[in-house]
């Protein structure tokens, strides 16, 4: 939201600047109605500046006490009624303020009305509405000027939080991966060397690749897969992994928010201790719409505590909320045994 009091110090700022352009504007246009002639004379100048005059007062009152008081409220019947007011009182008067201006401050001239009763209304009309237009178009420009500058602040701050829920992704993921490592380093199984060029594999997409604002979602198929050959290195007795995948070549996503997903499902499902372990992976796009879904059998319920189930499912949605804000639902279940999480979102 735009900030009212930062709006309202600034444009007092430009109020110095927009009065002179618009009493300039003003008094250059009026030269030349009141002459009539091609080249206007210094009488035309002296009775043009005394009419201004005469009008300063009147526009003041609409542009800074009837704009900020009624009509930038929404209060528009009662702006238009004293829009009105303003205009008939004041146009009224004109002539007997213009008698005194003129003889105040040019005693040696003698001035005759150029206009009629009709033509001064017509005149103070005329000026209300184009300097109405005209602050009205100041405004906008400023507001605009304002809200771009506060969405790129924006845009910076979240920038900023989706850098700093990567830099806490990456960590958790590189320490279970060391921690299936060491369990096959210990044991001296030959699989090691594999397993070592499975997680270069990975963390070369982590490092890189998640970079940019969004991949195509072939890439978070690829890291899935990786992922999933890297875990069954610590070769669970009985366990099941499967993973179905049907996704558009053109469809992209923001980077690492599935694995996260998956991560706790293997952590509950496959490393709980369960018998007859499973993990069941579907993925789905259409239409630009994703479908996400993973179910686990567990020994222990699941949960999202960030202090008992690492950081991943806590950041996901974090980074849910930042990235795909109201276009994104996330749910868990449980029946009986078996924990599901769905995930669906408008990628477009």
């Amino acid at each position: 939201m735009l900030n009212k009091e930062t709006y309202l110090k600034a444009n007092n700022r430009n109020r110095f600047v927009f009065n002179t352009f618009l009493k300039a504007v003003t008094i250059l246009a009026l030269i030349f109605l009141f002459s009539g002639r091609k080249t206007p004379e210094i009488i035309d100048y002296y009775y043009t500046i005394c009419f201004v005059i005469t009008l300063i007062i009147p526009i003041s009152i609409n542009l800074y006490v009837l704009f900020p008081r009624f009509l930038k409220r929404e209060r528009y019947l009662l702006f238009a009624f004293c829009f009105l007011l303003n205009l008939v009182v004041f146009a009224s008067v004109n002539p007997l303020f213009f008698e005194f201006v003129a003889n105040t401050f040019l005693p040696d001239y003698y001035f005759i009305s150029y206009h009629n009763t009709v033509e001064i209304f017509f005149i103070f009309f005329i000026v209300f509405v184009l300097s109405s237009l005209i602050k009205l178009g100041e405004d906008w420009v400023y507001l605009n000027q304002m809200e771009n500058q506060i969405l790129q602040k924006e845009k910076e701050q979240i920038e900023q939080q989706l850098y700093y829920l990567k830099g806490q992704i990456n960590p958790h993921f590189l320490f279970n991966s060391l921690n299936v490592i060491y369990s096959l380093a210990v044991n001296k199984k030959e699989d090691v060397e594999k397993a070592i060029l499975q997680l270069s594999d990975i963390l070369r997409y982590v490092i890189y690749d998640t970079e940019v604002d969004k991949i195509p979602l072939e890439k978070e198929v690829d890291l899935i897969k990786n992922y999933i050959a890297f875990e069954k290195n610590r070769q669970v007795k009985d366990s099941k992994v499967s993973f179905q995948h049907d996704v558009s070549v053109a469809a992209k996503i923001y980077p690492m928010l599935l694995l996260p997903l998956i991560e706790n499902s293997f952590k509950h499902g496959l490393k709980s201790g369960i018998s007859n372990p499973f993990v069941d992976i579907r993925l789905k796009e259409s239409n630009g719409v994703l479908n996400f879904e993973v179910s686990n059998n567990f020994k222990t319920v699941p949960t999202t505590d960030k202090n008992k189930s690492g950081i991943g499912l806590d950041n996901i949605q974090k980074n849910l909320n930042l990235i795909y804000q109201n276009n994104h639902e996330l749910k868990s279940s449980i029946d009986g045994d078996v924990y599901k999480v769905s995930l669906q979102i408008n990628l477009l």
